[in-house]
């Protein structure tokens, strides 16, 4: 007989199994569920010293899991910048002032750094220029990184000191916005961007690096907001080696909270080859994932690689950021030496591109169940669909995209039906995974529910309403798939007896609930191994 270290009880609980099993109480031993059943089941198996918790009728879920975000590697890092997000800046001289601060206690010549903002939300509806920010300072270099991170403004200061002028060209993959005189006006977009931005796999970036305590301080921060939202594991899709070395200290010092699959640029897969560290490489906590690579641009910023133009430009099609040959080459290695892929592609002609490299990969060195993915894989079309059902490939669509970024989509015209196709993946038996891609989009589930659910943008806009999918089948991608992508479907992503005692107190059923209130509903408690690493107020 065991005695359990937490028993939770007199509630709802949504195992996730197989067959969907609702039941009262759950028994937790050694950080793992250890039994599942009604309220007087667990109570005989309570020792002196069981822990017990009364839900009073709320709801449990598994620990969601966002199988494609940027907890460190973007998101921990702009918690640490000057905030210019929607919610705290609403013009262009709000950005400024907000910056102008922050120069005021910096010393001259040191990077002042910006993030999250959205020209879309601003009162402008554009992107600021070098101009607007040599308001902030002359004497500083400024960098302002937006929402997506697929492009980012810098002031004039800022091109000085990186030598970039008019003679610069643009780098591949890559476009500097520029004034009739040719001198970049400050917009940086997707590889002339990433210039700018650390981690994005060249040592020499013009913006210098964090400190490991300050990466350290940025794990924190973010594991804390994840924890808030019921997150228990992530894939952080954006990793390098001081991102490996961060999070190892941060595991040390126990301050890692949530389980991260680390998703390496693929810059670095030399490294870990060298080390010998592989997908799967790792404990419970932290461990390797696949290697990340990309193959087009972002919707947000509309630079996703399309087969037909965009709606505002019949000869623009958007930005390749590497051609078939260097992604042939690039899956063939990674796919020899047994890592996983993860690749970004947005557009239905990058998302082509990819396919075509996985099975060219496969074909010459078949493997048994590599489940290389596709981040975003968002405009899709029958014959993509049927091609990644075929390959076994996992896709990972936004969850929160139709809500926080519908004024975006009437470039994309009626192609809005095809793109986030959680609907057509399912119908397909794809196990698609759910990817926020945080923080360019929010962490918020309850959010990613209700989009998922309603396909209604924040505006009350339908977006793609043949693509909505059930309550019930929105968990699952949010659980039982997140934890197949990463080969961790023994471990988690349901509540059965030996899996991981991850889930999430909730204040109400979502799967009950009114599908456009979802958002309203509040997560009281997340609970990660058996611990409880978030609680509400009122949980």
């Amino acid at each position: 007989m065991i005695c359990p270290d937490l028993i939770v009880k007199n509630g709802l609980i949504r195992t996730m199994d197989s067959r969907n099993t609702v039941v009262q109480a759950l028994a937790v031993l050694n950080g793992r569920v250890a039994a599942t059943g009604s309220d007087a089941e667990m109570d005989a198996l309570a020792g002196p010293n069981t822990e017990v918790l009364d839900l009073r009728g709320r709801t449990v879920v598994p620990g969601f899991i966002d199988a494609h975000c940027h907890l460190l590697s973007l998101r921990g890092k702009q918690l640490l910048q000057v905030d210019c997000s929607p919610g705290k800046v609403k013009t262009i001289d709000d950005i400024i002032e907000a910056l102008r601060r922050e120069a005021e206690r910096t010393p001259k010549g040191q990077w002042i750094l910006g993030g999250s903002y959205d020209y879309s939300k601003l009162e402008e509806k554009r992107h600021p220029t070098r101009h607007d920010l040599d308001r902030v300072s002359r004497d500083h270099p400024v960098h302002l990184r937006s929402q997506t991170c697929h492009s980012g403004i810098l002031n004039t200061k800022a091109f000085e000191m990186c030598g970039i002028d008019a003679d610069t060209p643009d780098p591949p993959g890559g476009k500097f916005e520029r004034e009739p005189d040719g001198y970049p006006r400050g917009l940086c977009l997707e590889e002339a961007h990433f210039l700018f931005v650390t981690g994005m796999g060249d040592e020499n970036s013009f913006v210098p690096s964090y400190t490991p305590d300050q990466l350290v301080t940025a794990i924190d921060r973010a594991c804390r907001e994840a924890a808030a939202y019921g997150i228990t594991s992530i894939g952080d899709a954006l990793v390098g080696p001081a991102e490996i070395l961060a999070y190892q200290e941060a595991l040390k010092r126990g301050i890692l909270k949530t389980r991260v699959y680390m998703i390496v640029l693929d810059t670095w897969m030399p490294l870990l080859e060298k080390a010998g560290f592989f997908t799967g490489f790792g404990g419970e906590m932290l461990k390797v994932g696949a290697i990340k690579s990309f193959a087009d641009g972002a919707i947000a910023a509309h630079t996703a690689w399309l087969s037909e133009p965009y709606g505002f430009d019949a000869t623009y099609y958007g930005i390749p950021t590497k051609t078939p040959e260097q992604m042939d080459a690039l899956v063939l290695r990674a796919h020899q030496a047994g890592y996983q892929m993860e690749i970004h592609a947005n557009g239905d002609k990058a998302i082509a591109m990819v396919l075509d490299s996985y099975e060219k990969a496969q074909t010459r060195h078949p493997t048994g169940d590599r489940r290389h993915r596709i981040a975003h894989c968002t405009v899709v079309n029958d014959e993509l669909v049927e091609r990644i059902a075929r390959l076994g490939v996992i896709p990972v669509p936004f969850t929160t995209y139709v809500w926080e970024h519908g004024e975006k989509m009437p470039a994309y015209g009626e192609r809005i039906e095809e793109m986030f196709a959680h609907r057509t993946f399912l119908e397909k038996e794809i196990p698609v995974a759910a990817g926020s891609d945080n923080p360019c989009g929010t962490q918020d589930v309850m959010t990613a529910l209700q989009a998922m659910v309603t396909r209604t943008s924040s505006e009350g806009k339908p977006q793609g309403l043949s693509q909505r999918i059930t309550p019930e089948e929105a968990l699952r991608v949010y659980t039982v798939n997140g934890a197949y992508a990463s080969f961790e479907e023994r471990d988690k992503g349901s509540l059965e007896p030996g899996k991981l005692a991850d889930f999430a107190v909730l204040s109400r059923d979502p799967v009950t609930a009114d599908p456009f209130s979802l958002r309203e509903t509040r997560v009281l408690r997340t609970v990660l191994g058996g611990e409880t690493i978030f609680r509400h107020p009122e949980g």
